[in-house]
């Protein structure tokens, strides 16, 4: 029931009741402002303080999402703005490898190249060409540096016989397979253990 209903205004002065009922609007928008602030409180103390301020609300989680949504958007607009002949050219120049990193281009690359310790035929009949090679990339960190270290495996072969193919081992890795560099292990592990940065 609004205020100025509670108020017989009729028994003021004719002069008074437009001041009078001016006020009591004014009153009432003011309390209803009020209780919006007061909400919005008791919110922002539940978010901060409340059991599961450290979790992300329905409405960030929405806002991580449509970020992602456009994101994506924007890298599906940029591939079909590429010339169609380029995309069918790359896609038959290059080989199908499994992709577990794309590391950027722009870094520096270090390549070293690990070759077989004798190149001489098995069969005795000379030495072997090279045939073509394997690549693998793995990401290193000089402190305050990020380099890509290229390792090559030249493959050879004996143009004389058909007795095989040789090629170098793949050098041990600390973890099989993985992108990171003894040095980058050690970067984490320092940054992690000893300078307490996560």
């Amino acid at each position: 029931m609004p205020a100025a209903a509670m108020i017989d205004l009729s028994a003021l002065p004719e002069d008074q009741r437009d001041v009078v009922a001016a006020l009591l609007r004014e009153n009432s928008v003011l309390k209803e402002i009020n209780a919006r602030l007061e909400h919005l409180v008791a919110e922002l103390n539940h978010v901060v303080h409340g059991k599961k301020s450290e979790k992300l609300s329905e409405d960030d989680r929405q806002l991580a999402f449509e970020d992602l949504e456009v994101a994506v958007g924007e890298v599906e607009a940029k591939r079909d703005t590429q010339a169609p002949s380029e995309k069918t050219s790359r896609r038959k120049s290059a080989p199908i490898r499994r992709n577990r990193g794309n590391l950027p281009a722009d870094l520096p690359r270090i390549e070293r190249i690990v070759a077989p310790d004798s190149l001489d035929c098995p069969c005795g009949c000379g030495q072997m060409h090279r045939i073509g090679e394997d690549r693998t990339e793995r990401l290193d960190i000089v402190p305050a540096q990020l380099r890509v270290i290229v390792t090559i495996r030249p493959k050879y072969a004996c143009r004389s016989c058909t007795d095989g193919v040789t090629q170098a081992l793949t050098p041990a890795h600390l973890i099989e397979g993985g992108l990171p560099t003894e040095g980058a292990i050690a970067h984490v592990l320092v940054g992690k253990y000893a300078d307490h940065l996560a």
